[in-house]
């Protein structure tokens, strides 16, 4: 667990519907997380797999919109990984957390119940920012959850391929200006890949990509439109806020 307490706010997230325990410093649940769950297509039975869950605030929000899934957590670190078990608890979400370095390799993988070709779903919002373009914070927490190492993105798509069912699903959230990394990561195995956008406003490019890709697919690149998260006047999109607060799911192209 994280030391005291004290050191743990309590907050809601999707408009109240989910409850999480995290620390109050370091790297917190945001839109990165929601948005990534949102974009994650999953049916119940699925078995769901969030790599670097942090405090479960994506897998868990998974499983709030969709019941009825089987969700297995990854979180490296000790900590984290505690409260993302205490966060299921508190949501009467069923869901089993691993204490598991995702460059682990398939043994590791495979001694946490994970082997190849055992999940249906896997979502990921891998730490994406270039150290040599991006000052790392002081905090150990935050300094993890968002500085990558050159091999970070296919080290974890490599993971992610391994552990999918044929058909399977990977979701996962990146930096928009690392697009060309995504897709390169995702040439081997990967296919029917669709691409969605996420704009502070209109007048700005892109910050976030959601990138969906199916293993096994031979299907063509797809674009979608891109999201607002606040319109012309700067007030927040109805679509965004719908995502956000009210838990809907966020469709890319093809999706039904």
């Amino acid at each position: 667990m994280t030391g005291a307490t004290s050191d743990v706010s309590d907050d809601a997230c999707l408009g109240g519907r989910l409850r999480l325990r995290q620390p109050k410093s370091g790297h917190r649940a945001g839109h990165d997380a929601i948005l990534l769950a949102a974009a994650t297509p999953a049916r119940p039975g699925d078995r769901v797999v969030d790599f670097g869950a942090g405090v479960g605030t994506a897998g868990l929000a998974v499983a709030t919109r969709v019941t009825g899934i089987d969700l297995v957590m990854i979180e490296r670190d000790e900590n984290l990984a505690g409260l993302a078990r205490i966060n299921a608890d508190l949501n009467r979400i069923a869901a089993r957390v691993c204490v598991l370095d995702i460059a682990g390799g398939a043994g590791t993988f495979a001694a946490s119940g994970l082997g190849p070709d055992s999940a249906d779903v896997v979502l990921m919002n891998p730490p994406f920012n270039d150290s040599t373009r991006h000052r790392s914070s002081p905090d150990d927490i935050r300094r993890t959850a968002h500085m990558a190492e050159p091999d970070t993105l296919e080290a974890w798509s490599h993971a992610a391929r391994r552990v999918l069912k044929s058909g399977g699903a990977l979701t996962l959230i990146w930096r928009a200006d690392g697009l060309a990394e995504v897709l390169s990561a995702l040439e081997r195995g990967f296919g029917g890949v669709a691409v969605r956008s996420v704009h502070a406003d209109a007048s700005k490019p892109a910050i976030r990509v959601l990138v969906r890709a199916i293993k096994g697919s031979r299907a063509p690149l797809r674009l979608c439109t891109g999201l607002l998260l606040n319109d012309e006047s700067g007030e927040p999109n109805p679509e965004a806020q719908a995502i956000l607060v009210g838990g809907r799911g966020l469709a890319l192209a093809g999706d039904t």
